[in-house]
């Protein structure tokens, strides 16, 4: 398995470009620092909208689901700083998906990112995973493909926080699935045809599956951060 530790939490919103510079800068240099002291955060990467607009993708890579619902990660999300606080209400059209990971083959870490959010059709979730996981093995050892993860959704048995609050409540994903690469096309090529919503539907996917993809921002580790 690829990915660090056996769970993720995924997370999609918008920035308004007037907001972008300082976002980057809290995020980079105070926000990414204080989630990777917290036990159990292993890596933490920012991709944002590749075609340049709004959109921001960022993934944390954790020990295990257990992280979530931590004391120390609850901690965090009750007390955000001021400068948080101040961010907060402009993180628009949240979504924030805490994951297991299902499947993960190569890097999940490369210079371009293709995001889907979708879900298994009723009775089809065993199938959905098994087709993907299946496929996965041959995408990442493509010209362009450096890796791909699987991820699904399990909501934590917590209150809701104080951030969570100031944004206006957060909507979740149901499965994840992240394709990270080198070669933007490749990406591109992949979500036209194999990734594609009839593609997903006759794997067993529900209809509506929601494709983004992102360029590299940033990614560290708690270590880079000491």
């Amino acid at each position: 398995m690829s990915v660090l530790g056996t769970a993720c939490l995924a997370m999609w919103w918008d920035m308004a470009p007037e907001m972008r510079a300082e976002f980057e800068h809290w995020h980079s240099h105070e926000h990414f620092p204080e989630r990777l002291a917290i036990p159990g955060f292993l890596r933490a990467t920012r991709w944002t909208s590749a075609d340049g607009g709004e959109g921001v993708f960022v993934m944390y890579e954790l020990t295990e689901h257990a992280v979530v619902s931590s004391p120390a990660y609850l901690a965090s999300l009750n007390a955000p700083s001021p400068w948080s606080t101040q961010l907060m209400p402009h993180h628009r059209h949240m979504v924030r998906t805490q994951c297991h990971v299902l499947a993960s083959r190569g890097s999940s870490v490369a210079r371009q990112a293709l995001t889907l959010r979708l879900s298994p059709s009723d009775g089809q979730a065993d199938a959905l995973r098994a087709a993907l996981a299946e496929r996965m093995a041959d995408w990442v050892r493509r010209p362009g493909l450096a890796g791909a993860h699987l991820l699904r959704h399990e909501t934590p048995a917590i209150a809701q926080t104080t951030e969570q609050k100031i944004r206006g409540g957060d909507r979740a994903a149901d499965w994840v699935l992240v394709v990270c690469g080198y070669e933007a096309a490749a990406l591109d090529a992949l979500a036209a045809a194999e990734l594609s919503e009839g593609a997903l539907t006759a794997l067993g996917a529900a209809p509506g599956p929601v494709h983004g993809r992102f360029a590299l921002s940033l990614s560290a580790t708690p270590t880079d951060i000491r």
